[in-house]
């Protein structure tokens, strides 16, 4: 079963909330055995819109990452990023 990439596009636009969901989004990826590949870090925007934090995270499978998503302890996360950040998300297979 192919990986999967959790691909993620962030403004911050209140960072001490954010920053509360970044605190409980970590262990709740880990926990569904989602690993860190980049998180903030330089980058260069070559097309499309530009989001200052980008994220990618690399899950043991495409139904791993969105079990993720849809969990509990994730959407607890995720309530503080609502209204504190504008955020794109994709979830796509790598490659064999």
């Amino acid at each position: 079963m192919p990986t999967a990439l959790w691909i993620a596009h962030v403004q911050v636009i209140d960072a001490e909330a954010y920053g509360k969901y970044a605190q409980l989004a970590g262990p709740a990826i880990a926990a569904h055995g989602g690993k860190f590949l980049a998180r903030g870090g330089r980058y260069h925007q070559l097309e499309g819109n530009d989001r200052a934090r980008n994220v990618v995270a690399r899950f043991p499978s495409l139904e791993a990452a969105v079990a993720c998503y849809r969990s509990p302890e994730y959407q607890a996360a995720l309530d503080h990023a609502r209204g504190a950040s504008v955020r794109d998300l994709v979830v796509v297979e790598e490659a064999e």
